[in-house]
């Protein structure tokens, strides 16, 4: 019988083996058909994200119950894996046991043995979920459906076969176990199911060896063509993922470049290699749509749906181009209109609640940021309100049809310098375009202002030599416009000798320290949260007593919180401030809700689904605050808007943190 095994199961192997390999080296040259990209650099931190993320599982495990029957299942396979390499040798050599091993053996044993169990009951559980319960993030097309039950099916045979040759195992050889080997679930069951003769053990247990090995290599060469492709595909695209240093920061495009004929992405072709892997490596889990606050507010967007339509057509396409084909129909279409149409890419808000939760590190914002370059600088196409906003960036430099001479006008009577008037400074003072031309935020501009002179801060502002930081352009595609912007603002800076910057906007706290270092600009930037919460810590703002006791919530702004993850800097500062009782939104600090602005949507009218930040305004509201804390001009806008469309402005407030402290500082 074991002879005849061998006989039969080698040439199975090797066919399985060749079979795999032969698609992964398709897959693999799909991914050279993309743009270079160096993701090389930070190995120790890449090594780390891979232990964190991938084998810790840390992202899963912010949803617990999906998280945890992940983590057990994940791990089960993990541990599975001696079981496998013990069954595939023993197809060569039936006898063969890693008993050997020792002590080795007896942890590897008991530890499949209970985690066996454990992925039982998280496959069951997961089935459950899917077709009973129904989780909405869940919900895909019939093939996915029929995927994921095929794939858990499979899981539950693969764990169920490996009991089976344990159990009969144990039988055949008289209910006595190997040397160092520790099996007391399938010690139990094994008693329970032969009878003491044991009769048909031996052929029970060949009977599981070929179901659980044949199982293995049908799931192994299943998987090329499946969703769960990212069992091969997450760790690697984990390690490749954005380090710390470039997180949440857009590629500088050359656009210089003569060899470049298009700028931006209307095909798979035109991504990146990692942008293109990102699509084999989605789960299809649906964390990202689940958070995304346009996909909530029913707008055409689902960052699921943009990174699988990538995968899609790398699938339709690339086998077309490697074979040097010319098949009409598939070269004509593209992926931008085909399969992504220009409605979904205008939702975005680029908040990155997607990014933050995608359990494998797929970047959504990047592709559908080089998607809305190509239609911006290949082909002038963009919402028409945008003309306005583009004209204005490049004539006024500024959102804003305001002069720009008029940037200084919000510091009448304040007694402050500019740079030019006098460099010797202790830090300088990015007001930003809000802050100088909005009427609303340029309050927030003096409240500031004042406390850093309350504080004795020796600062500057730029003046009429402050530029827009270009973070709304680059964002919305128009990446010629943002460098423009951005690279005479680091001249600017430059020329002054600038070594410390602090700001009251995200977005520009955002560009001034990840993007600008891009163009030459290497600066040591505060937002005003951190530059505030140092001054009152080092006693240079005092704080009144009060007896009033005032309920407020705060709103975190995605640039400030998860791009940059500042979370406890604003509230440290609302916290050290006397009678402020601060109480959570639901969706709060790195599951906060985006206000709707970002991304360039400030300035895009919404067509389609309800408005996003009436749903955070609502939210807002709800906690019983009285009044709303920002730390963003945008986010200020949004709320204060959002609080009149429920006619409750002269019951909550919406006020900037830099109000609130001035209103408590001696």
């Amino acid at each position: 019988m074991f002879a005849a095994r061998s006989i039969i199961f080698i040439p199975v192997f090797v066919f399985a083996v060749v079979l795999f390999l032969y698609n992964c080296r398709r897959i693999y040259s799909f991914l050279l058909l993309g743009k270079k990209e160096d993701r090389t650099d930070n190995k120790g931190e890449r090594f780390l994200n891979v232990i964190k993320i991938a084998f810790g599982q840390s992202k899963l495990l912010r949803e617990p119950i999906a998280g945890l029957l992940h983590f057990l299942i994940f791990w089960g396979f993990i541990l599975f894996i001696f079981a496998v390499v013990e069954a595939v040798i023993q197809g060569f050599y039936p006898v063969f046991s890693l008993s050997f091993t020792g002590i080795f053996y007896s942890f590897v044993t008991v530890v499949q043995d209970l985690f066996g169990i454990f992925v039982i009951i998280a496959v069951k559980f997961a089935f459950y979920r899917r077709f009973i319960q129904k989780v909405e993030r869940l919900n895909t097309d019939k093939s996915g459906n029929f995927d994921a039950a095929l794939i858990l099916s499979l899981i539950l045979i693969v764990v169920l076969s490996m009991f089976g040759q344990n159990i009969s195992a144990i039988a055949k050889n008289g209910f006595v176990l190997e040397p160092y080997e520790i099996r007391p679930i399938s010690f139990v069951l094994s008693s329970f199911v032969f009878n003491p003769d044991a009769n048909w053990a031996t052929v029970w247990y060949e009977v599981f060896w070929w179901i659980h090995i044949l199982t293995i290599l049908g799931f192994m060469n299943f998987l090329p063509y499946s969703k769960h492709l990212h069992i091969i595909t997450s760790i690697p695209n984990v390690y490749f993922a954005k380090t710390k240093k470039n997180k949440n920061t857009l590629k500088k495009l050359n656009l210089e470049d003569d060899s470049e004929d298009v700028f931006g992405a209307s095909d798979f072709d035109q991504l990146t290699w990692k942008q293109i892997m990102d699509g084999f490596s989605c789960t299809e889990c649906g964390r990202c749509t689940s958070v995304c606050p346009a996909a909530i507010v029913g707008k055409a967007l689902s960052p699921r749906k943009i990174i699988m339509d990538i995968r899609y057509r790398t699938e339709e396409k690339a086998p077309v181009i490697i074979k040097g084909e010319t098949e009409k129909e598939v070269v004509e279409k593209t992926l931008l209109y085909n399969y992504i149409t220009e409605e979904e890419l205008w939702a975005c808000t680029t908040c990155s609640a997607c990014v933050q939760e995608c359990p494998v590190m797929i970047e959504h914002i990047d592709s559908i940021v080089d998607l809305r370059r190509y239609l911006v600088l290949s082909e002038s196409k963009f919402p028409s309100t945008l003309n306005t906003l583009f004209k204005n960036l490049e004539t006024n430099f500024s959102p804003w049809a305001f002069n720009p001479s008029d940037r200084t006008a919000w510091a009448e009577g304040l007694n402050i310098k500019t740079i030019a008037e006098d460099q010797n400074c202790d830090v300088l003072f990015w007001v930003g375009c809000a802050g100088s031309f909005d009427e609303r935020y340029k309050k927030v501009s003096r409240a500031f202002s004042t406390l850093l002179h309350k504080a004795g801060v020796d600062f500057r502002i730029l003046g009429t030599e402050e530029k827009c930081n270009g973070d709304t352009a680059r964002r919305l595609g128009n990446e010629y416009l943002a460098q423009m912007l951005m690279q005479d603002n680091v001249d600017t800076l430059n020329s002054y000798g600038v070594k410390k910057i602090v700001t009251a906007c995200p977005h520009c706290y955002h560009s001034l320290k990840n993007e600008f270092p891009q163009f030459g600009g290497e600066y040591d930037v505060y937002h005003h949260s951190e530059f505030l919460f140092q001054l009152i810590s080092e006693g240079k703002l005092q704080m009144k007593e009060t007896e009033k006791n005032e309920k407020l919530t705060y709103h975190d702004s995605c640039y400030l919180g998860r791009y940059n993850g500042i979370y406890d800097a604003p509230r440290n500062v609302l916290k050290r401030s006397k009678g402020i009782e601060i109480v959570e939104m639901e969706r709060n600090k790195s599951r906060g809700f985006c206000c709707g602005a970002g991304g360039g949507r400030m300035f895009l009218e919404d067509e389609e689904g309800k408005r996003i930040n009436i749903e955070r305004s609502k939210e807002a509201i709800y906690t019983g605050a009285t009044t709303i804390g920002t730390a963003c001009p945008f986010c200020m806008t949004m709320l204060s808007d959002g609080v009149k469309s429920f006619e409750k402005q002269d019951e909550v407030l919406v006020k900037d943190i830099a109000e609130i402290i001035l209103e408590k500082v001696k």
